[in-house]
């Protein structure tokens, strides 16, 4: 399995264990390398990447527009 591919594969269970109500990190963590058989230091990586991204799609999420933020004042005040 090549490093994109595990990784991936790794995100995904990390996913499916925080959808599945999984709240504490070293379980998570457990479970990874008991489900893929990759070594722990590979699952805490990987975490932390998707950590990262998933930050930086909240940032983003965070951020103001102006123009958006300017067009729905005009309409929230025309009502």
């Amino acid at each position: 399995m090549n490093r994109t591919t595990q990784s991936t594969n790794i995100k995904q269970a990390i996913n499916n264990l925080l959808d599945k109500g999984l709240t504490d990190k070293q379980d998570i963590y457990t479970k990874v390398v008991e489900e893929l058989g990759v070594p722990r230091p590979t699952v805490r990586r990987v975490a932390r990447d998707l950590r990262n991204e998933l930050l930086q799609k909240i940032k983003i999420l965070q951020s103001e527009v102006p123009e958006l933020e300017g067009s729905s004042k005009t309409t929230e005040s025309s009502d």
